[in-house]
């Protein structure tokens, strides 16, 4: 059984499959309460699946690709045996996490993305920094940037770790704090090395463009 809060079919606004039609599973629960969440409904709301239920509803959309999200969703150990039933039927999967749980049982055709805690998230010391001995070359390593503190931080721990040179990295302005032109330009003018990434679901379902 998995608590699940919710499941819906959308557009992926984010990472490298950004753009895909995709079926999101959106489990209950987190450990970290992150000052820029936006899902904390997530953090108790859900009801229990069994697993073929929820594979079914999956199922129903007819899309390739499935998206594990949260909360947390490794706080739930039966998603590890989930996100390999879903590899086994032929869909592309990904799994948004922050790393502050192991993913050492990650089935190795999951693509992780791992949404590594900057310090004005709120949970700067939440990262395992033994989860970087189990990613695999597919993984794609996420900064959520609220301030020019957080951009500093995320290239000396980019740099600390030789993740630029091993994996996609990428970094987002947190949504209504610092914009997407001040993150691109610092990018460029500090010769960062990371992808700049909006959250395009954001302006896909915005209310001024619903109904255009």
């Amino acid at each position: 059984m998995l608590k699940i809060n919710e499941v819906f079919y959308s557009i992926q606004g984010e990472t490298s499959y950004v753009g895909y039609p995709t079926v999101f599973v959106r489990t209950t629960g987190c450990n970290l309460r992150c000052t820029y969440c936006d899902t904390k409904y997530s953090y108790y709301e859900g009801q229990f699946f069994e697993a073929a239920d929820l594979l079914q509803q999956i199922k129903s959309h007819g899309a390739e690709y499935v998206c594990i999200t949260g909360g947390e969703p490794l706080l739930q150990k039966e998603i590890f045996p989930f996100m390999t039933t879903l590899c086994d039927l032929g869909y592309k999967v990904s799994l948004e996490t922050s790393g502050s749980k192991s993913v050492q049982l990650v089935d190795p055709r999951v693509k992780i993305i791992l949404d590594i805690k900057t310090p004005d998230s709120g949970e700067p010391d939440s990262f395992l920094e033994t989860n970087l001995k189990w990613i695999t070359l597919s993984t794609e390593i996420k900064f959520v940037i609220c301030s020019e503190k957080d951009f500093e931080w995320s290239e000396n721990f980019c740099r600390q770790h030789d993740l630029f040179q091993k994996f996609i990295v990428l970094y987002s302005p947190s949504f209504g704090q610092v914009s997407e032109t001040w993150l691109a330009e610092n990018i460029l003018q500090k010769k960062s090395k990371a992808r700049l990434q909006i959250q395009l679901h954001k302006y896909i379902w915005s209310p001024d463009t619903r109904g255009v």
